[in-house]
Parts: structure tokens; sequence; C-alpha cells
């Protein structure tokens, strides 16, 4: 349990930073190398992982799975990934973690929209909490300084089609493994940036060297490393403890903005991230009932099948009880009429010796 815990609070520390170290980036980098760098990164540390997993369940990926996941990793990193980029460098970095975490309630929806995953009243009172904390996020009545309704428009289509992307991968996963399907997903989406980049000649490399932190913190430590801790944490709890992680980070992201940013944080921002935080808990909550049920549920079934079981041996113990005594009692019955036999035998042996001896004297 200390290795989860420490594991779920690494991820939302790492996570925690994101916002922050790409508006830094996003200074010195192309928005689309900035992506391509730290998920090319990101995708490369989880890949040996990757392979191990895929040992051990005896898998191999195939040309169908090759194609499925460069359909979810163009999802994932050119069109969400991109967007989020494109959407912290035009938003305050605070806002902008706070948007981003609002994909597990697009995820509801959409799972229910295109899978047999459907809404119930828990999830869609955390979603209308959701949406509450998002109107207070944005502050349509007066936009809050240093966001943009440009940035605020592409952090909202980052949210959704990160939940599109996680609803895809919900699909494969079981089958192709965790590691395995995301570290891949990574790498062929970041394909598709680099793609991007030499035909609209952007920078590929350079810039590397002159700000080599923002690329090897961004790639190896936000993205490897942070979904490496929050896969662990799922590996040995579930996935609901390990997205705890992004339940934190909306309360640890501000800490970033407003100590290396120097970002002030108005207002309605505490309020919008109180109400997404409650909207967390809301989602936490039922998914933990719900496991706990799961788990109540096996549990009686475990116990129903060990009675059935104990019946049928019980059943059987009796078969073989009632089997020992016919045999017995055909034994028996063969041993008396093999008596009665030997009986009647012996008598018409008496009966033909006097025979004989009547014959004998009458001659």
């Amino acid at each position: 349990m200390k290795r989860v815990v420490t594991c779920v609070l690494l991820t939302a520390l790492l996570f925690g930073t994101m916002e922050t170290a790409l508006k830094i980036g996003g200074s010195s980098f192309d928005s689309v190398q900035l992506t391509f760098l730290r998920f090319m990164i990101g995708g490369l540390i989880l890949l040996p992982m990757g392979i191990k997993e895929a040992h051990e369940n005896g898998y191999s990926l195939k040309a169908a799975d090759i194609r499925w996941l460069t359909l979810v990793g163009a999802m994932g990193i050119p069109i969400s990934m991109l967007c989020f980029q494109l959407g912290v460098e035009r938003c305050n970095a605070a806002t902008a973690a706070a948007l981003i975490c609002m994909n597990p309630l697009f995820t509801m929806v959409i799972a229910h929209i295109f899978t047999e995953e459907k809404m119930t009243s828990r999830k869609a009172l955390a979603f209308a909490v959701g949406i509450v904390a998002g109107v207070f996020l944005i502050r349509p009545w007066n936009v809050e300084p240093g966001n943009t309704v440009p940035g605020i428009i592409l952090m909202l289509v980052a949210a959704v089609t990160f939940a599109a992307y996680t609803v895809m991968g919900k699909r494969s996963i079981a089958r192709i493994g965790t590691f395995m399907q995301t570290s891949v997903s990574f790498i062929l989406g970041s394909l598709i940036l680099l793609v991007v980049l030499v035909v609209t000649r952007r920078p590929v490399l350079a810039g590397i060297t002159a700000n080599p932190l923002v690329v090897l913190y961004s790639g190896i430590f936000v993205t490897g490393l942070g979904y490496l801790f929050y896969f662990i944490a799922i590996k040995y709890s579930d996935a609901t403890t390990g997205s705890l992680a992004f339940f934190i980070k909306p309360a640890i992201a501000p800490i970033f903005a407003i100590t290396i940013l120097g970002e002030s944080i108005e207002w309605n921002t505490v309020v919008g991230i109180l109400f997404l935080l409650t909207a967390s808990v809301i989602t936490l909550t039922g998914e933990k009932n719900k496991v706990a049920e799961g788990a109540g549920n096996q549990e009686m079934e475990t116990a129903r099948e060990v009675a059935q079981e104990a019946e049928r041996g019980l059943e059987r113990e009796a078969a073989r009880e009632f089997t020992a005594i016919e045999s017995a009692q055909e034994d028996e019955l063969a041993h008396i009429e093999a008596a009665e036999a030997a009986a009647r035998q012996k008598h018409q042996e008496r009966k033909e010796r006097k025979a004989l001896h009547t014959e004998k004297i009458q001659g």
C-alpha cells in the first residue's frame, strides 16, 4: 500500500507541474515540436515495460493492432495533446490544469454513447457539478486576465478528445496490455507529428541544446515517469485508486503557477477547482462502491460455488456408499445362490447313489 500511495503522489506531483513546464517550454520551442519530443521520449521510456508485459502475456502485436494504435495515437497526441499545448500557451497554467482534468467527465458521456458503460445517477451528478466547475473556471461573463477565448476553447477540445482517446483505448487495452498500448500509441502519434514537422518545415531538434532542461523534464519526468508511476499505482491497486492523481493535480498545479510563473489565482479559479474536486470525489466514491459491490458479488459467487461443490461432493460420496452396498448385496446373493446350487448338486448326487444302490439290490 505504501508503494501505491508513493506512486499516486509522485504522479500527481509530476502531472501538477506539467502546465508550468509546458508554458515555459512553449516560449522556447515550437508547439508541435515540443509535443513531438515529449511524447516520443515518454513512449520510448515506457516501451521496455511494454515489451516485458507483452512477453509475460505471450502476446505479439499484429498488423491490425498497429493500425488501431495509430488511430488511438492520432487522437491522443496530434489532436488532443497538441490542442493541450496550444491551449496552455494561451491560458493561465492553473486554469489549463483544471480544464484538462475535466476529461473524466467527458469520458463518461462518450462512453455512454459509444460503449455499454452507461451513465448512472451518480455519474450524472458528477457531470453536472463538473459543468458548474467549468463555468467558474472559464468565467464567461468576464474572462480572467491571462486566459483567452481561443486558449479556453483549445483546452476544452483537448479535454474532450483526450476523453475520446481514453474510450478508444479501452477497446483494446485488455488484449494488448497497458504499457504496450500506451507506449506504442505515444510513439505512433509522435511519428505523425514528425511528418507534420517535416512537411511544414518546422524545427525537429533545433533548440534542444540551448534548452535541454525543458525537453528532458517534460519528456522524461512529466510524460515518461509521470505515466510510469501512474500505471504502477494501477498495477498494484486499481484504476480508480490510480486516478486519484488526476483528482489531486488541480490542487497542486496552482502552487507551481504562483511560485514559478508568478500567476495570481483569482476567486473564480479557486471556486472552480473546489467544484471540480467535488465532482471527482463523487466519481471516485461511485467507482469505489462499484468495485466493492463487484468484490461482494464475487465473494457471494465464490461461496455459492463452494457450497455447490460441497453438495456435489456429498452426492458423490453417497453414490459411492450406495454402490458399495449394492455390490456387497450382489456378492452376498451370489454366495447364497452358489451355496444353493452346491446343495442341489449334493442332493442330486445322493439321489443318484441311492438309485444305483437300489438297482444293485434288485439285481
